[in-house]
């Protein structure tokens, strides 16, 4: 195998929220658990991040400036290149209905803030076991 053959065998995680400390926090504590993480800032951000890098997983917040997370689910949801990856809510509107808005957007799964970073890993976790997530298929 080749230096330009090897690709990292640890899952991708894009992790989208616009306050640095949730990002820092998910991030680093993602990556201690095994995973390769990249970060975006607000919608706009994670699309082109989703398009550019295929991640396995994207753990999405919902309420972002410049492009809500509403929004870039369902656009990230309508593109054939990213619409099979599993994208996981993980906000503060926690109120009744949000979840099933969240669904309606394409989220896979919703995770309200505050969330523990162990019940976000054994959320990934189960939803890449279950399949949702295209993991070693040359995606990336």
């Amino acid at each position: 195998m080749t230096a330009t053959e090897t690709v990292s065998k640890k899952p991708l995680v894009l992790v989208v929220d616009d306050f640095a400390d949730n990002r820092e926090m998910y991030s680093e504590y993602l990556s201690y658990s095994g995973y390769e993480v990249i970060e975006a800032r607000n919608g706009k951000e994670a699309i082109d991040a989703a398009n550019s890098r295929l991640p396995d997983i994207i753990i999405m917040d919902l309420s972002l400036p410049v492009m809500d997370g509403w929004e870039a689910t369902r656009r990230l949801k309508a593109d054939e290149r990213t619409k099979k990856i599993p994208v996981v809510a993980l906000t503060g509107h926690a109120l009744a209905g949000h979840s099933k808005g969240a669904r309606e957007a394409g989220c896979d799964s919703f995770l309200a803030k505050p969330c523990l970073p162990d019940q976000l890993v054994a959320e990934i976790k189960r939803m890449l076991e279950t399949g949702k997530a295209n993991i070693a298929k040359g995606k990336r």
